[in-house]
C-alpha cells in the first residue's frame, strides 16, 4: 500500500473522530437544555402549586396571623406556642392547671404567647364541625380583645367528646359572661366570619410538625410532657 493511501486513510479516519466528537457534544448539549427546560417546567409547576395552595385573602382577627392570635408584649424575651383544640380534653387539663402560671408571665412581661387554635377533632363533633366553629368563634373574641378570657369560658364548659359541640347561641352566651357584649361578636360567630382562618391556623400547625393537641413550645422547644412544673422551668430556663 502506497504512503500516499496510507495518508488519505489517516486522514479519513481523522475527519471521522472529528465528526463523531461533534456529534456526542451536540447530543450533550440537546441533552443539558431538555434537563434545563423540565427543571424551568417543574419549577413553575411547584411555585403554582405553592401559590395555589397558599389561602387568599383570608380575613385576620385582631392580634392574629395565619399561624394564631398573640398575647401578651411583642418584645417579652420569651415565646410561648400553645397548639390547642376547643374540644380536646388534654387541653382543657392545660389550662386548668398551667393558665394562669402562662398569664402571670404574659401579665409580667416576661412571655408572648401564641395560641394557635387548631380544628383537628372535627371528626368528633358528630358532624357539627365544632372544632372549627369554636376556633372561628375565638378569632371573634379576640377582635373584641377578650381572647383568654373566652378561652376559659369555653373549656370551663367544655362539652363531651364525640358529642355535638357547644351551639353558636351558647358560645354567645359563654362570651357574654366573658365581658364579650354586643352584636358584633354573635354576627361573627354566626357567618364563621373566621373559618378560613381557623383553617390556615390548622394548616401552618401541621405544615410545622404539630400532631397533636396540646403542643407546647419554648422558644420554639416542644415540651415532652406540659406540666406546669416542666413549663416553668423551661420559661425560666428561656429567659436567663
Amino acid at each position: 500500500m502506497s504512503a500516499k493511501s496510507n495518508r488519505a486513510r489517516r486522514i479519513a479516519a481523522e475527519q471521522l473522530a472529528k465528526q463523531r466528537t461533534a456529534e456526542r457534544r451536540r447530543r450533550t448539549l440537546i441533552v443539558s437544555v431538555i434537563a434545563l427546560v423540565v427543571l424551568v417546567v417543574a419549577a413553575g409547576i411547584g411555585v403554582a402549586y405553592y401559590r395555589s395552595n397558599q389561602p387568599e385573602n383570608v380575613a385576620l382577627p385582631k392580634s392574629a396571623t395565619l399561624a394564631g392570635v398573640t398575647v401578651g408584649q411583642a418584645d417579652a424575651p420569651v415565646t410561648v406556642d400553645v397548639y390547642l383544640d376547643f374540644q380536646c380534653p388534654v387541653c382543657k387539663t392545660f389550662e386548668d392547671e398551667s393558665g394562669a402560671t402562662l398569664q402571670k408571665y404574659v401579665d409580667e412581661g416576661t412571655v408572648r404567647l401564641v395560641y394557635h387554635p387548631v380544628a383537628y377533632l372535627d371528626r368528633f363533633s358528630s358532624g357539627t364541625k365544632y372544632s372549627s366553629r369554636s376556633s372561628s368563634a375565638s378569632g371573634c373574641a379576640s377582635d373584641a380583645g377578650k381572647f383568654p378570657e373566652f378561652l376559659t369560658a369555653l373549656f370551663g364548659n367544655q362539652p363531651e367528646e364525640g358529642g355535638t359541640g357547644l351551639t353558636d347561641e351558647t358560645m354567645i352566651s359563654l362570651a357574654s359572661k366573658a365581658g364579650i357584649t354586643g352584636d358584633t361578636f354573635a354576627e361573627c360567630v354566626k357567618d364563621q366570619k373566621y373559618a378560613d382562618w381557623t383553617k390556615a391556623v390548622t394548616d401552618e400547625a401541621s405544615k410545622s410538625g404539630v400532631t397533636g393537641t396540646p403542643t407546647v413550645k419554648v422558644d420554639g422547644t416542644a415540651l415532652e410532657n406540659p406540666t406546669t412544673a416542666n413549663l416553668t422551668a423551661a420559661i425560666d430556663a428561656a429567659k436567663g
